[in-house]
């Protein structure tokens, strides 16, 4: 359920700081779709930075198009077990919450044929024994700023850039042991994105 359905359910609940991110990601999209001036975009982002309720959230994105935001109820998990685990790098869908848990075997968790229509995608990355690596496309990029590094670590090789309407991804958690890979296509996976784009083989 969006934020702003939420703000309308219950506007006297108080506003998390998560959900002001969310407001403020979607704002940001807003002026790059054109939709706000920049001016507008500087008050309202004040505005969302400093909203106590639900209610002060709704009041700021009133006038733009709805969109899924990352408290999604839907989610999903992938635990590595002894044998691991993966998603991708055929289409599948992308919920607002994805929780990895590396385990023994690792996980692999491939974003790069998948079209996702959420503004942010919130990961849950637990390296554990093995660790978790995150494909994601070129165009996407990642906050990894909640990331615990652990003892394995975070080798964050993707690049800043991140054209308008992409998601970007909200990577949380602990590298654990394993440590947690986040990385855009390697060349031979551009190859075969390249040779064969409509594959939808997960």
């Amino acid at each position: 359920m969006a934020s702003k359905d939420r703000a309308v359910d219950a506007p006297h609940l108080r506003a998390s700081d998560e959900e002001r991110e969310a407001v403020v990601e979607r704002l940001r999209d807003a002026a790059a779709e054109g939709r706000i001036d920049l001016d507008e975009l500087d008050t309202r982002l004040e505005q969302a930075l400093t909203a106590k309720t639900h209610a002060d959230l709704a009041v700021v994105t009133a006038d733009l198009p709805s969109r899924n935001l990352p408290e999604s109820q839907e989610f999903l998990l992938l635990k590595g077990g002894m044998s691991g685990a993966s998603r991708g790098p055929g289409r599948w869908e992308v919920p607002g919450r994805v929780i990895a848990r590396g385990g023994v075997g690792g996980v692999k968790l491939d974003f790069s044929r998948v079209e996702c229509r959420l503004t942010e995608v919130t990961v849950e990355a637990y390296g554990e024994t093995s660790g978790v690596t995150i494909v994601i496309p070129d165009s996407w990029a990642a906050d990894t700023g909640g990331m615990d590094p652990g003892t394995g670590g975070l080798k964050d090789t993707t690049t800043p850039a991140r054209l308008p309407g992409t998601p970007l991804i909200r990577l949380t958690g602990s590298g654990g042991m394993g440590g947690v890979v986040l990385r855009h296509p390697n060349h031979r996976e551009q190859r075969k994105l390249r040779s064969n784009p409509t594959r939808d083989r997960t």
